[in-house]
Parts: structure tokens; C-alpha cells; sequence
């Protein structure tokens, strides 16, 4: 199993075809000249907008993914996109489960769940994204909001090669602020334990963290205890820092469990 840090950019429904290329094409400069074996790079970017960027960085080591897919392999879903067609424009990920959709579109953890089974099945990685409100956190019902997402989101055919899991603190998306060093190792530990009891070698997920995620905070983030990586939101829109944040794999001083 691989321990190179997983850096996934989520570009949610930000870029053109000029500036999207222009992020895309210094990336992938970036990789050709620096070459890393620490961190494995995604770019997750609006759906029109996946062939043009795949296609800027396919001879990289840049992959790239999707923001969510539909759980049927095809049928009268206008607007929907199944998890077949990511995988035929070269996808390997795709975003499933992010608060932004379960919030704004409804979305259930048992939704989640079939997208993830429809995203394994047909070869891509599920990065399922769970996390609790700032109401429920205040509440002293984070751990137990946590737990309950991911029992109902991860899917029993899941494995430590086709799914990781994303905790995203909902009131750290997009607020800049930042789980404390110490909040990010008791729920990346709860996590780990929580999907070692329901996934068969589920210590080997990866398990990211995301919530306003930066250069200058991913350094200490990506060396706390059961971090594998991070899902950067607003930062993976600035080329330059993105690469900073995934360099920042190599460093910092890490951090006891």
C-alpha cells in the first residue's frame, strides 16, 4: 500500500475554458519538473470542463476526477452523469457525498452509498465525504453524526483500493477557519477505527481532511496521525499554492496520534 499523500483539488462550479486551462497546463508543468514520489496529485474540476484538463495532464502523474456521478448506468436522468461516462473521459475518482450536495440537493447517505457502489463498479475510486454542522458539533454530537454518516455512506463493497474517505467539517468549508490539530486527530482516529470494524482492512483507507485547507496550515495537517491527505476546496483554484499544499507533504514535523 502506498503512503504518498493524497492531494485532491475540488474545484466545485469555478472555472472557464481560459482560466481552467491556464491552472491546469502550470500543474502540469509542475509535475513534469517536479517530480514527487510523496503525494499522488487529483484535480477534480466542473464537469464540462474534465476532457480539456485530462487531457492537459494526461502524461503527467496528475489524475484526475469528478464531483459526483448518478448511481444508474444509464436512462432518462437529464443532467445526470454516470459513473461509466467519467471512467470512458479517463477519470479515476469522483467526489461523492460532499456536504455541498448533501445540503443543497438532498443528497442521503443512502444515496451516497449506491453512487459510491455505481463508482466502484465501474472502476473508479469513491472519495466519500462526511462531517457535522457546527449546530451538531456544539451539541456534542459530532462523533456520534460522524459515525452514522460513514456506517451509512461506505458501502460493504468497499475497500482500502477503490474508496477513501473525506472528513469535512462543515463549519470549516469555506469559513476560514480550521479544526484544531488535536479535532482532527480524535476524529481521523475515530474514523480509523469506525472503518476498520466495517471495511475489511480498513486500516488501510486513506482518510483526507478538508475544510479551508491552505499552504500555510497543510504542512501541519498532513503529518497529524491518520491523515493521508487532504481535499483542498478555494486553495486548489491558485496553481501555485495548490502545488504548495501537496509539497508540503514532505514536510512539517509530524505529529503523535
Amino acid at each position: 500500500m502506498s503512503v504518498a499523500k493524497l492531494i485532491v483539488g475540488n474545484w466545485k462550479m469555478n472555472g472557464l475554458l481560459d482560466d481552467s486551462r491556464t491552472r491546469a497546463q502550470e500543474l502540469a508543468d509542475a509535475a513534469r519538473n517536479h517530480k514527487s514520489a510523496d503525494f499522488e496529485m487529483v484535480l477534480c474540476p466542473p464537469a464540462p470542463l474534465i476532457a480539456m484538463v485530462g487531457d492537459i495532464v494526461k502524461d503527467t502523474d496528475i489524475k484526475w476526477g469528478a464531483q459526483d456521478c448518478h448511481e444508474q448506468v444509464s436512462g432518462a436522468h437529464t443532467g445526470d452523469i454516470s459513473a461509466q461516462m467519467l471512467k470512458d473521459l479517463g477519470c479515476s475518482y469522483v467526489i461523492l457525498g460532499h456536504s455541498e450536495r448533501r445540503q443543497n440537493h438532498g443528497e442521503t447517505s443512502a444515496q451516497v452509498n449506491a453512487k459510491a457502489q455505481a463508482a466502484q463498479a465501474a472502476g473508479l475510486i469513491a472519495i466519500i465525504c462526511i462531517g457535522e454542522t457546527d449546530a451538531q458539533r456544539s451539541a456534542g454530537k459530532a462523533d456520534e453524526v460522524v459515525t452514522e454518516q460513514l456506517r451509512a455512506s461506505v458501502p460493504e463493497t468497499a475497500t482500502p483500493e477503490n474508496t477513501v474517505i473525506a472528513y469535512e467539517p462543515i463549519w470549516a468549508i469555506g469559513t476560514g477557519k480550521t479544526a484544531s490539530a488535536d479535532d482532527i486527530r480524535h476524529m481521523h482516529a475515530l474514523i480509523r477505527a469506525k472503518a476498520s470494524e466495517k471495511v475489511k482492512n480498513g486500516a488501510w483507507l486513506k482518510l483526507l481532511y478538508g475544510g479551508s485547507v491552505k499552504q500555510g496550515n497543510a504542512g501541519e495537517i498532513l503529518h497529524i496521525a491518520n491523515v493521508d491527505g487532504v481535499l483542498v476546496g478555494g486553495a486548489s483554484l491558485k496553481s501555485g499554492e495548490f502545488w504548495g499544499i501537496a509539497q508540503a507533504s514532505a514536510e512539517g514535523k509530524a505529529l503523535s496520534a
